[in-house]
């Protein structure tokens, strides 16, 4: 199962469990977020648009991503400008589907300082 999503002016193909960094998102007390919805899809190779279809997520992190330089330059004329960016994103983990009826959701993340991750 996968949605296509619309975040931050750019599409992106989600799956449940899925952890994509969109453009910075202002969020809730609880760090919910719900996106719109432009496709689904079951099965691969099969894609439908669903007006009832609902992709939530749960903000994880915050931050600012490398920096870009952007240089201007014009030949023969000594003009130069340097500027740089740093675009901010936040990092947000797919945790439902729900379409017709049916919720696909993504499996529990492990607790901190359990057994199994200490392995």
């Amino acid at each position: 199962m996968y949605a296509v999503i619309r975040a931050g002016g750019k599409q992106y193909r989600v799956a449940p469990g899925d952890v994509v960094r969109v453009e910075k998102l202002v969020t809730g007390t609880d760090g919910l977020v719900e996106f719109p919805v432009l496709a689904v899809s079951s099965e691969e190779g099969n894609v439908a648009t669903q007006s009832d279809a609902r992709v939530v997520g749960q903000a994880m992190e915050d931050g600012r991503g490398a920096k870009i330089l952007v240089f201007h330059y014009k030949r023969k004329k000594q003009y130069k400008k340097l500027r740089g960016h740093r675009q901010a994103y936040t990092a947000v983990r797919i945790t439902e589907i729900a379409v017709g009826g049916q919720s696909f959701k993504a499996p529990e993340l492990p607790e901190e300082g359990s057994e199994t991750e200490k392995r």
